[in-house]
């Protein structure tokens, strides 16, 4: 996951223990080497791993030939990646309500001084976020935009994207910029802008 500041939050041992039971119960026939690369864990790592789950009788190595294994889920490693994927699930939506509170509690100052016309710069999974938080409120998105050519002219859940040009004459109060990695980046762009046009520029 990552943070406002660029660093990531580490995945603990149980998530990448879910993470390799999930892979093998879609698919027991990958290879230690597929397991790797899909979960950005070394060789070593795996093969750990992997004899982890062994011992505790939640996966069972199955021969294919003289160099090779199928990792078969068994049914207690089946129960605790059930269990697992739906504690996983609860502490993610949590964390997910959680930030839609913050990202509110930052944009209450701006609906108390009545700027409620706001354009959303970045078209990403963190602008996701800010449009679900920003449901049954007062804001009125006018605009979404974002420095990638390509994405321009695009939708954006229901959102054309736009260039920041139309920033120049969109009738918005406030720029809430939506790139968690890119703020500081973003905020510099804007400052002549919004020296123009008087807008404010909000860094989540």
């Amino acid at each position: 996951m990552l943070l406002a500041d660029g660093k990531f939050i580490k995945p603990s041992k149980e998530t990448r223990v879910l993470a390799i039971l999930d892979s093998l119960s879609q698919d027991s026939a990958l290879s230690q080497f597929e397991l790797g690369r899909r979960l950005k864990l070394s060789g070593a790592m795996v093969n750990q791993y992997l004899r982890q789950l062994q011992e505790r009788n939640l996966i069972e190595f199955r021969p294919v030939n003289g160099k090779s294994y199928r990792y078969v889920l068994t049914s207690g490693g089946e129960q605790s990646r059930r269990e697992m994927f739906s504690d996983y699930s609860s502490e993610t939506i949590r964390l997910y309500t959680n930030i839609k509170d913050l990202i509110l509690s930052k944009l209450r100052s701006l609906e108390a001084r009545g700027h409620k016309r706001i354009t959303l710069f970045g078209a990403s999974e963190t602008c996701e976020v800010v449009l679900s938080a920003l449901r049954d409120t007062a804001f009125q998105v006018v605009a979404m935009v974002d420095n990638d050519p390509e994405k321009h002219g695009t939708l954006f859940h229901g959102h054309v994207i736009s260039s920041p040009l139309v920033l120049e004459h969109v009738d918005c109060q406030s720029v809430i910029i939506t790139s968690f990695g890119r703020q500081d980046e973003i905020h510099q762009q804007l400052q002549s802008v919004s020296q123009r046009r008087g807008l404010e520029i909000v860094r989540l």
